[in-house]
Formats: structure tokens, C-alpha cells, sequence
């Protein structure tokens, strides 16, 4: 039986894990040796352990838990299962990657504070909001914010203050996102906060303080909570104007749970279409309304009845928006193929977002 088996030191070899490993993953349940010597204890591996072996050896460099490496090793070929595991990893890399940065960006921004401290001089609008709806409110709509270095004035969450309401505002021009805080002041500015300092006063916000004060003038802004201070200058270009974008005739409306309609996105099919610069690929999902309120993703090919109401988008720009809208009801509000999509948060009428529609020839 011995000939036609690995030895653990050669499926070490050969795959990439330690010894020490391969005992690990054994006594775990997720790689299990073909047979056991009864006399020696020592482990013998089959020819067809190698692949899975490998495979687990590079899911372990990638920081997958235990449980995943299991399931991915367990699931039925062609099932899906093991994508979305992946999936569902990538996806907390990136979020752990996006907090490891902005984390970073504060500190890149305390250090210079200490390293070069300077006298504030008084803003000329200054107020103060809670700092809980400010910070949920950098969430709702930091998605959008552009990265085109053709378009620097997008490169930044728009502050804007309007008498009693401080609204926060990003696009990259293929979607748009808005937030309110009401902010005690009868003044009215507004001023583009660059992305890396908008990401540095989110840090600060997660303090735990109740109350951030906010400073506006001469070309700075800075937020004030918890003791710390966070301070920059701010982008010096006009902000499109946005409000005419955001009024728009609602068409049909249809409300959900987020979890439902993000776990239908997920799953659901897709197709690849040109958008975006330069006629980049993109998947797009198209959204099916029935003429009895029921919102479905539509398959590939499928044909819509004659009263459904379709619009495809973007679908990782409809996941960004879905997740940044938290887990409350949603209200979606679909106009038809070439009107925007609106994504509304229930019970928080200035928090929403806007994806601009992918043409679809058969949606046309």
C-alpha cells in the first residue's frame, strides 16, 4: 500500500505546508491522511491529496479562516460555494485594508500636528453637530467619492451648509451619494474636504464622543471631538452643482430590506457591458420591477413582460451603495432604463444614493 502513498515529508515537499501543518490540518478534520501506519502512527497521503494540499497551502497564505479553508476543501464542484467563501474574504481584506488606511492617514496627520504645531486662527463658520450622525453620514456617502485626476473636484466630500442642515456630498460622475446632519447655523458655504482628510476625520469620529465641533474658513477645515483636533486644507475648485441632479420624478417606487436586495444582487445574474472611462467592461445587474411591486434580478436573456420596469447598473457600484446604506429598510425608486436609480434609507430622507443607468439595447 506504501508505493502507491506520499509520506507526510513528501506531501510537505511537493505542496508547499510544513509538516507541523499538514498534522494540524489532520487533527482539524480538513485534510486527513488516506491511512495511518497502526504501528508507527506515521501519516501516508493518496496521489490525489497532492491538488487539495496545494490548494490549502495557498488559502493559508491568504489569511483564510479554518472554517473556510473547510468549506472551500468540502464544497461540490460547480456548486459556487467556494467563490463565495472567497468572496466573502476578499471582501473583508479590503474593508481591513481601507480601515488600515485611514487609521494611517490620522496618524500621518497627529504626528504632523505635533511635529509642527500652529496657531488656529478663529473659522469663519463654526458649529457643532453629533458627532454619531456625522460619522454615519461620511459612511453613506464615501463610496462615491471620485479618483479621476482629470476631474480634481471630485477627489473629495462636498460640506455643504445651508441654513440649519450641513449636507455631505460625493460622485465620480457614474453615481452620487447624499447625507444630511442638521448643524444649529444660519450660515451658508460649502467646501470640498479631500478624501484622505474626510478619511482621517471618520477615524476621529469613532471616539466615542457625542459632539464634534466643525470649522470652516480661509481655505480650512478641521473637527474637533473627544479632546483631538483634525485639521486641512480644503480643495480649492467649485463643486458641480448637484442639486438639480437629485430632483427627479420618483416613477415607481418599491421598499425592502437591504439584506434581501444585497444577498439577491449577490447571487444574481449578471451580464458584462461597456461603461465608465474609456468604454471599460463592467458587470452590470438589471433590475426587474412586475407590475405587482415585485423587484427581481432579471437573468440573462430573460424577456420582460410588457409592464415591467427595467434599469441595469453597475453592480459593484449598486453592492457600494447597498452596504453604505446599512441594514435598514430600503426604498428603492426606479424611473425606467435611462433614469437614475435612487437607493433611499427609510426614515432618513436626505440620506440616499443615486446610480446612473447602463444602456442596454434590449432596455432602450
Amino acid at each position: 500500500m506504501e508505493s502507491d502513498l506520499r509520506s507526510i515529508g513528501e506531501l510537505a515537499r511537493d505542496s508547499g505546508l510544513g509538516v507541523s501543518a499538514l498534522r494540524f490540518y489532520d487533527g482539524a478534520g480538513v485534510l486527513a491522511p488516506a491511512w495511518v501506519d497502526p504501528q508507527t502512527g506515521y501519516r501516508w497521503y493518496a496521489p490525489d491529496q497532492l491538488a487539495d494540499a496545494r490548494l490549502l497551502c495557498r488559502l493559508r497564505r491568504v489569511g483564510l479562516p479554518l472554517a473556510g479553508i473547510r468549506a472551500v476543501l468540502a464544497a461540490a464542484p460547480g456548486d459556487g460555494t467556494a467563490h463565495r467563501v472567497l468572496d466573502a474574504h476578499l471582501r473583508r481584506l479590503e474593508d481591513g485594508l481601507a480601515d488600515a488606511r485611514r487609521e494611517l492617514s490620522l496618524i500621518r496627520t497627529l504626528i504632523d500636528q505635533r511635529e509642527n504645531p500652529m496657531t488656529t486662527a478663529p473659522a469663519a463658520h463654526g458649529f457643532t453637530v453629533s458627532a454619531r450622525e456625522l460619522a454615519a453620514a461620511l459612511d453613506a456617502v464615501r463610496f462615491a467619492v471620485g479618483s479621476d485626476p482629470e476631474v480634481p473636484m471630485l477627489s473629495g466630500v462636498l460640506f455643504d451648509l445651508d441654513g440649519g442642515l450641513l449636507r455631505l456630498v460625493a460622485t465620480d460622475r457614474y453615481r452620487m451619494a447624499l447625507a444630511e446632519v442638521p448643524a444649529p447655523s444660519t450660515s451658508s458655504t460649502g467646501v470640498i474636504v479631500p478624501t484622505a482628510l474626510a478619511d482621517a476625520v471618520r477615524v476621529l469620529l469613532g471616539s466615542g464622543a457625542e459632539e464634534a465641533e466643525l470649522g470652516i474658513g480661509a481655505g480650512r477645515f478641521r473637527v474637533t471631538t473627544g479632546g483631538h483636533r483634525i485639521e486641512g486644507a480644503t480643495l480649492d475648485h467649485d463643486y458641480p452643482d448637484y442639486r438639480s441632479l437629485v430632483r427627479l420624478d420618483p416613477g415607481h417606487r418599491v421598499g425592502l430590506p437591504a439584506a434581501e436586495l444585497l444577498g439577491a444582487v449577490e447571487a444574481g445574474a449578471t451580464r458584462s457591458l461597456p461603461s465608465g472611462p474609456h468604454g471599460s467592461a463592467c458587470e452590470v445587474t438589471v433590475l426587474t420591477l412586475d407590475r405587482d411591486g415585485r423587484l427581481t434580478i432579471a437573468s440573462d436573456g430573460a424577456e420582460p413582460a410588457p409592464d415591467d420596469v427595467r434599469v441595469a447598473v453597475n453592480r459593484d457600484f449598486l453592492l457600494d451603495a447597498l452596504r453604505a446604506g446599512g441594514p435598514e429598510q430600503l426604498v428603492l425608486e426606479i424611473g425606467g432604463p435611462i433614469a437614475p436609480l435612487a437607493i433611499r434609507t427609510a426614515g432618513r430622507a436626505g440620506t440616499f444614493s443615486l446610480l446612473m443607468p447602463i444602456r442596454v439595447p434590449e432596455l432602450a
